[in-house]
């Protein structure tokens, strides 16, 4: 036996080396990450192409959402990955063959506002992609006694007649994953992933119970608002078709009421912004004004053309003359309700009372009008 041999005999294997049998994870992890380094820059682009394809078809179909982001997985984050341990035999690693096994090397999430969207968006996955597992985390979580909040994820790969653009082929055969959930979900998975409780059986009981109630009481939230959304859309549906039928008593004033008549009465104007209606609405509710029959009352008597030009000259835009009307009819008491009539605003009284005998030069018989006696509190009612 040689001198080195009997040494080694002695001081036994080195430490830094696994034992005979024992599976290294550390290299197996390592050598992984170095693979994947290399193929990072194609998953990035596979990443924003998968992203693209969605965002262009959810637009293209008029599908509103929160967000839509992407992002390749970090080398790092696969190196930890691959260190894991089998479940079944904890000498062995969990993914023999990480770049085939981790599925998640891309991944894209959608952030919706509603959870109709998350059907709507999944519809759009279905047929853009070819679907290779579909996953609902809120039975996952419910199998496997964990705490969670539901979404849905999806495996997909390319199509074939997609990947036989040039521009596509480069993605043929690779694997990524589709996140799809509300934003409410979105906030409910941050932070329960920052907590960092997993098992429903390894927390305390009131942890426990409290857990389970919040994600019972987002589950609510995310129904109401989408049925909030679902009556919003039907009161303005209504509110159009009333207009459009001169049915104005009871249409109440909103933004898209308010344009709706004003297109009809004084004709379309382009160059008003939605901000520059909801402001309006703001306006009128302050003035006591709550339904359109009010206010189309109150200024039928005037023509909105003929106004303006006796003030300006010239024919104004759209919510100008709408202002200028009220202004006359009112006289006074229009700009002691306006909210810019402050004691820091000298220069709007000023204004007004220039604009009202100018109207009393041209002969309208100004405040001929009394505004509704709601006053400022208008908007709470």
């Amino acid at each position: 036996m040689s001198d080195a041999v009997s040494l080694e005999a002695v001081q036994g294997p080195d430490e830094d080396e696994p034992e005979s049998g024992e599976f290294d994870f550390d290299s197996h992890a390592a050598l992984a990450k170095d693979e994947y380094e290399q193929l990072y820059p194609l998953y990035e682009e596979f990443s924003s192409a998968i992203e693209s394809i969605i965002s262009t078809c959810l637009s293209n179909s008029s599908i509103s959402t929160h967000s839509i982001t992407s992002r390749p997985k970090a080398p790092e984050g696969l190196q930890r990955k691959a260190r894991k341990a089998s479940p079944e035999n904890p000498n062995s690693p969990r993914y023999g063959k990480p770049l085939q096994e981790i599925t998640d090397l891309a991944g894209v999430r959608v952030i919706t506002y509603f959870l109709n969207v998350v059907q709507d968006v999944e519809k759009v996955i279905q047929e853009q992609f070819e679907v290779l597992e579909r996953i609902d985390k809120s039975e996952a979580f419910e199998k496997d006694r964990r705490l969670g909040y539901q979404s849905l994820h999806f495996l997909v790969r390319l199509k074939v007649n997609r990947c036989a653009l040039p521009e596509y082929a480069k993605f043929s055969g690779l694997t990524a994953e589709i996140q799809v959930r509300t934003i409410l979900q979105h906030a409910w998975a941050e932070i329960e992933h920052d907590i960092q409780y997993k098992a429903v059986y390894a927390l305390p009981s009131q942890i426990r119970r409290r857990f389970m109630a919040l994600a019972g009481a987002l589950e609510i939230a995310d129904r109401e608002f989408q049925a909030i959304a679902k009556q919003d859309r039907q009161l303005r549906e209504a509110a159009l078709k009333s207009v459009a039928d001169d049915k104005l008593t009871g249409v109440e004033i909103t933004p898209d009421a308010l344009k709706a008549y004003l297109d009809k009465e004084f004709g379309p104007d382009g160059r008003m912004s939605d901000y520059s209606y909801s402001w309006t609405v703001g306006l009128l509710k302050g003035l006591g004004f709550i339904y359109l029959n009010e206010l189309d009352e109150f200024i039928s008597e005037y023509h909105h053309g003929q106004v303006s030009r006796a003030l300006h000259g010239s024919r104004q835009g759209q919510l100008t003359r709408l202002e200028d009307v009220l202004m006359v009819a009112a006289g006074n008491e229009y700009k002691l309700r306006h909210p810019w009539n402050r004691q820091d605003n000298e220069w709007f009284a000023d204004l007004i009372d220039r604009r009202l005998e100018k109207a009393l030069e041209k002969g309208y018989e100004v405040g001929a009008k009394k505004l509704p006696d709601r006053g400022r509190n208008a908007s709470d009612g």
